[in-house]
Protein backbone atom coordinates (compact mmCIF):
# COMPACT_ATOMS: atom_id res chain seq x y z
CA UNK A 1 0.00 0.00 0.00
CA UNK A 2 1.33 3.32 -0.90
CA UNK A 3 1.34 6.02 2.08
CA UNK A 4 -0.74 9.25 0.75
CA UNK A 5 1.13 12.15 -0.22
CA UNK A 6 -0.37 15.66 1.08
CA UNK A 7 1.76 17.73 -1.16
CA UNK A 8 -0.05 19.08 -4.26
CA UNK A 9 3.41 18.71 -6.27
CA UNK A 10 4.15 15.70 -5.45
CA UNK A 11 0.35 14.47 -6.28
CA UNK A 12 1.15 16.13 -9.89
CA UNK A 13 4.53 14.32 -11.10
CA UNK A 14 3.13 11.30 -8.96
CA UNK A 15 0.25 11.28 -11.68
CA UNK A 16 -2.38 10.83 -8.66
CA UNK A 17 -5.14 13.46 -8.76
CA UNK A 18 -5.09 16.38 -7.05
CA UNK A 19 -7.20 17.20 -4.43
CA UNK A 20 -10.86 18.56 -5.15
CA UNK A 21 -10.92 21.19 -2.59
CA UNK A 22 -8.01 23.30 -1.93
CA UNK A 23 -7.87 26.66 0.47
CA UNK A 24 -5.24 29.59 0.24
CA UNK A 25 -2.34 28.53 2.23
CA UNK A 26 1.25 30.42 2.15
CA UNK A 27 0.76 33.15 -0.27
CA UNK A 28 4.40 33.57 0.49
CA UNK A 29 5.59 31.35 -2.32
CA UNK A 30 2.01 31.49 -4.51
CA UNK A 31 1.37 28.14 -3.82
CA UNK A 32 -2.18 26.99 -2.17
CA UNK A 33 -2.13 24.23 0.49
CA UNK A 34 -4.47 21.19 0.51
CA UNK A 35 -7.46 22.44 3.09
CA UNK A 36 -8.15 18.55 4.16
CA UNK A 37 -10.49 19.30 7.21
CA UNK A 38 -13.01 20.36 4.01
CA UNK A 39 -11.98 17.95 1.91
CA UNK A 40 -13.19 15.25 4.74
CA UNK A 41 -15.88 17.11 5.51
CA UNK A 42 -17.38 17.10 2.06
CA UNK A 43 -16.49 13.82 1.87
CA UNK A 44 -18.33 12.80 5.00
CA UNK A 45 -21.90 14.64 3.94
CA UNK A 46 -23.24 11.77 1.98
CA UNK A 47 -22.77 9.69 5.17
CA UNK A 48 -24.84 11.88 7.76
CA UNK A 49 -28.47 11.65 8.19
CA UNK A 50 -30.66 14.66 7.16
CA UNK A 51 -31.32 16.29 9.59
CA UNK A 52 -27.80 17.15 10.50
CA UNK A 53 -27.79 18.00 6.91
CA UNK A 54 -30.62 20.25 7.90
CA UNK A 55 -28.78 21.79 10.71
CA UNK A 56 -25.51 22.32 8.51
CA UNK A 57 -27.84 24.16 6.19
CA UNK A 58 -28.92 26.42 8.84
CA UNK A 59 -25.61 27.26 10.23
CA UNK A 60 -24.59 28.09 6.83
CA UNK A 61 -27.65 29.87 5.33
CA UNK A 62 -28.78 30.64 8.64
CA UNK A 63 -32.16 30.25 7.46
CA UNK A 64 -34.08 26.47 7.20
CA UNK A 65 -33.64 24.62 4.15
CA UNK A 66 -36.79 24.98 1.43
CA UNK A 67 -39.56 22.76 1.95
CA UNK A 68 -39.36 19.68 -0.94
CA UNK A 69 -35.80 19.91 -1.18
CA UNK A 70 -34.36 16.90 -1.75
CA UNK A 71 -31.47 15.15 0.54
CA UNK A 72 -29.33 14.50 -2.89
CA UNK A 73 -29.79 18.66 -3.34
CA UNK A 74 -29.10 19.50 0.22
CA UNK A 75 -25.75 17.23 0.16
CA UNK A 76 -24.61 18.92 -3.15
CA UNK A 77 -25.58 22.38 -2.54
CA UNK A 78 -23.73 22.86 0.70
CA UNK A 79 -20.90 20.92 -0.75
CA UNK A 80 -20.55 23.72 -3.53
CA UNK A 81 -20.62 26.35 -0.84
CA UNK A 82 -17.62 24.78 1.34
CA UNK A 83 -16.10 24.57 -2.17
CA UNK A 84 -16.57 28.21 -2.68
CA UNK A 85 -14.90 28.99 0.95
CA UNK A 86 -12.45 27.44 -0.34
CA UNK A 87 -11.69 28.51 -3.91
CA UNK A 88 -13.28 31.99 -3.68
CA UNK A 89 -16.20 31.53 -5.44
CA UNK A 90 -16.60 32.94 -8.38
CA UNK A 91 -15.94 36.07 -10.05
CA UNK A 92 -17.98 39.69 -10.09
CA UNK A 93 -18.16 38.97 -13.98
CA UNK A 94 -19.25 35.25 -13.43
CA UNK A 95 -21.63 36.63 -11.16
CA UNK A 96 -23.25 39.53 -13.06
CA UNK A 97 -23.39 37.16 -16.62
CA UNK A 98 -25.39 34.54 -14.67
CA UNK A 99 -27.44 37.39 -13.33
CA UNK A 100 -28.19 38.45 -16.86
CA UNK A 101 -29.13 35.15 -17.96
CA UNK A 102 -31.47 34.59 -14.93
CA UNK A 103 -33.04 37.98 -15.66
CA UNK A 104 -33.37 37.40 -19.59
CA UNK A 105 -35.13 33.54 -18.32
CA UNK A 106 -37.24 35.63 -16.29
CA UNK A 107 -38.62 37.83 -18.65
CA UNK A 108 -39.75 35.31 -20.72
CA UNK A 109 -37.17 34.08 -22.99
CA UNK A 110 -38.15 30.17 -23.20
CA UNK A 111 -34.41 29.40 -24.37
CA UNK A 112 -31.62 31.30 -24.00
CA UNK A 113 -29.81 32.04 -27.18
CA UNK A 114 -25.99 32.11 -26.83
CA UNK A 115 -25.41 34.36 -29.88
CA UNK A 116 -23.18 33.42 -32.67
CA UNK A 117 -20.70 30.53 -31.23
CA UNK A 118 -17.08 30.32 -33.20
CA UNK A 119 -15.77 26.57 -33.90
CA UNK A 120 -12.35 26.34 -33.27
CA UNK A 121 -10.40 26.68 -36.67
CA UNK A 122 -13.10 29.16 -38.59
CA UNK A 123 -11.70 32.00 -40.42
CA UNK A 124 -12.48 35.61 -40.16
CA UNK A 125 -12.24 37.82 -43.12
CA UNK A 126 -12.88 41.38 -42.97
CA UNK A 127 -12.30 44.11 -45.53
CA UNK A 128 -10.90 47.21 -44.06
CA UNK A 129 -9.22 49.95 -46.16
CA UNK A 130 -8.65 47.69 -49.28
CA UNK A 131 -6.94 45.30 -47.40
CA UNK A 132 -8.49 41.63 -46.67
CA UNK A 133 -7.73 40.86 -42.89
CA UNK A 134 -7.70 37.17 -41.92
CA UNK A 135 -8.01 35.58 -38.00
CA UNK A 136 -7.93 32.00 -37.25
CA UNK A 137 -10.19 31.04 -34.45
CA UNK A 138 -8.34 28.55 -32.01
CA UNK A 139 -9.39 26.68 -28.81
CA UNK A 140 -8.13 30.01 -26.34
CA UNK A 141 -8.74 32.80 -28.14
CA UNK A 142 -7.48 34.08 -31.99
CA UNK A 143 -4.55 34.11 -33.71
CA UNK A 144 -3.69 37.18 -36.03
CA UNK A 145 -0.64 37.72 -38.73
CA UNK A 146 1.04 35.54 -36.97
CA UNK A 147 0.12 36.18 -33.15
CA UNK A 148 -2.17 34.99 -31.05
CA UNK A 149 -4.97 37.16 -28.92
CA UNK A 150 -7.53 36.61 -26.27
CA UNK A 151 -10.11 38.62 -28.00
CA UNK A 152 -11.31 40.14 -31.19
CA UNK A 153 -11.51 43.05 -29.66
CA UNK A 154 -7.94 43.55 -29.41
CA UNK A 155 -7.20 42.78 -33.27
CA UNK A 156 -9.69 45.11 -34.02
CA UNK A 157 -7.97 48.26 -32.26
CA UNK A 158 -4.32 46.71 -33.73
CA UNK A 159 -6.18 46.71 -37.74
CA UNK A 160 -8.05 50.06 -37.15
CA UNK A 161 -5.61 51.76 -34.15
CA UNK A 162 -9.08 52.67 -32.68
CA UNK A 163 -11.23 51.15 -29.92
CA UNK A 164 -13.72 48.60 -31.50
CA UNK A 165 -15.98 46.01 -30.49
CA UNK A 166 -14.12 43.02 -32.22
CA UNK A 167 -17.46 40.78 -32.83
CA UNK A 168 -19.39 43.96 -34.22
CA UNK A 169 -16.20 44.64 -36.40
CA UNK A 170 -15.87 41.21 -37.86
CA UNK A 171 -19.49 41.00 -38.51
CA UNK A 172 -20.49 38.04 -35.60
CA UNK A 173 -22.70 40.04 -33.77
CA UNK A 174 -26.61 39.27 -34.00
CA UNK A 175 -28.53 41.91 -34.84
CA UNK A 176 -32.30 42.17 -34.40
CA UNK A 177 -34.23 41.27 -37.57
CA UNK A 178 -36.53 43.77 -38.79
CA UNK A 179 -40.44 42.34 -39.14
CA UNK A 180 -42.05 42.97 -42.65
CA UNK A 181 -44.12 46.06 -41.54
CA UNK A 182 -41.55 47.94 -40.46
CA UNK A 183 -39.27 47.01 -43.74
CA UNK A 184 -42.10 47.29 -45.90
CA UNK A 185 -42.85 51.11 -45.21
CA UNK A 186 -38.76 52.14 -46.10
CA UNK A 187 -39.74 53.27 -49.38
CA UNK A 188 -37.47 50.14 -50.59
CA UNK A 189 -38.36 48.81 -54.17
Amino acid sequence: MRPAIHDAMARQHSGEPLSVISQAGDRSNGRRSLDMAAEAEIAGLADRPTHELRLAWRKVYRRESPVGLSRDLVIRVLANKMQERAYGGPSPSMKRRLNTLAGEFEKGGSSLDPGVVLKTGAMLVRQWRGHAHTVLVLDDGFEYQGQRYRSLTMIAARITGAHWSGPRFFGIIKRPSRSLSTTAGLGHE
